[in-house]
């Protein structure tokens, strides 16, 4: 897990406590915890087909996107967060403010502001700064995502699984 470490390091956790009103210790517990289930999340949706395209087309759009926490575009991060998570999303939210001990509602404001610096950072990673989508097989965007979680996404349900009780 020493690339998610450095995906971590390049989150500003001064930037987040700023732009949500919380102290930097709150902000790096909440960016600790969110992270993860982000990428378990995208993960989870790339292990098919169908999911593996739609990130790839996700990407291409993410290629030349700022990682800048003050350029961030929250109402697209909302939209990545909703789709990764789906109806899960409130429970991941719950989930991940016991495990971080903060509020499920600064869950719910980071993981927006989270989710599209991922989605630049993995674009960045599958299309080497390319906009459009990759020529790469959803098996590597899987392995990028797997190597962040530790084991070619064998991590996936013990990240998830662990924020939601066991469930998958």
């Amino acid at each position: 897990m020493a690339e998610l470490d450095g995906l971590i390091d390049i989150i500003p956790i001064g930037d987040v406590a700023r732009r949500l009103g919380v102290s930097e210790k709150e902000a790096r517990a909440a960016v600790n915890t969110a992270l993860p289930a982000i990428v378990a999340g995208l993960s989870a949706n790339a292990s098919s087909t169908h999911g593996a395209a739609s990130l790839e087309k996700a990407l291409g759009k993410h290629s030349t996107r700022s990682t800048k926490v003050d350029e961030v575009d929250t109402a697209d991060g909302a939209k990545i967060v909703n789709h990764v998570f789906g109806p899960k999303k409130g429970a991941v939210e719950e989930a991940a403010a016991g495990k971080a001990d903060v509020s499920k509602d600064i869950i719910a404001k980071i993981l927006p502001i989270v989710a599209p610096i991922v989605l630049a950072w993995l674009a960045q990673k599958v299309l080497g700064g390319k906009s459009g989508t990759s020529t790469t097989s959803g098996g590597g965007i899987g392995s990028v995502l797997g190597g962040l979680l530790g084991k070619d996404g064998g991590g996936v349900g013990d990240i998830l699984g662990g924020l939601l009780g066991g469930k998958k």
